[in-house]
């Protein structure tokens, strides 16, 4: 069951790149994933442009941030929560899906994990274009948190995560 939100006055902090906050409910966009602004209040994911170090989730953050332009947005939420329990929607600003809209552009990947492939050919279409992060060097966000998951029970661990970490 989706329901609409779309409210004349909005209130929106954009978190990162899928997770923003309206009107006082994060909602986390279902089936897709962006590189880590910040995890666990210390990790920031890295990515490689020519070899220099990107923060890349500010910069799906910053891509979000620029196509909504203060525009309204309303979100198709589902019923269940994630296991953070923060409610699962997809988002839209003038009838255009900003899931679709990042992936498309490279800013995002298909979590198919959980999209049922809702989003490949548009994946598909930035990869084969190079666009955005397909653009750099990158290893998925949902592989990126878990090797800093395993890293932070097993301190050894750090050579998987040295080079696409930054430690605050």
């Amino acid at each position: 069951m989706l329901g609409f939100s779309n409210s004349l006055s909005q209130n929106l902090i954009i978190k990162d790149g899928d997770t923003i906050k309206l009107n006082g409910e994060t909602i986390r966009f279902s089936g897709i994933d962006t590189p880590e602004t910040i995890y666990y209040k210390k990790y920031i994911q890295l990515c490689y442009f020519k070899g220099k170090k990107i923060l890349c989730g500010e910069l799906s953050k910053k891509k979000l941030i620029e196509k909504i332009n203060n525009k309204k947005i309303y979100c198709e939420k589902e019923k269940q929560k994630d296991r953070l329990g923060r409610t699962l929607g997809e988002c839209f600003v003038n009838n255009e899906s900003l899931s679709r809209y990042l992936v498309k552009n490279g800013y995002a990947f298909d979590f198919n994990k959980y999209s049922k492939n809702k989003f490949s050919s548009d994946q598909k279409f930035a990869k084969d274009n190079k666009l955005g992060l397909w653009s750099m060097k990158f290893i998925y966000p949902w592989e990126w948190k878990s090797r800093v998951r395993k890293y932070m029970k097993d301190k050894s661990l750090i050579n998987d995560i040295k080079k696409w970490t930054k430690i605050r």
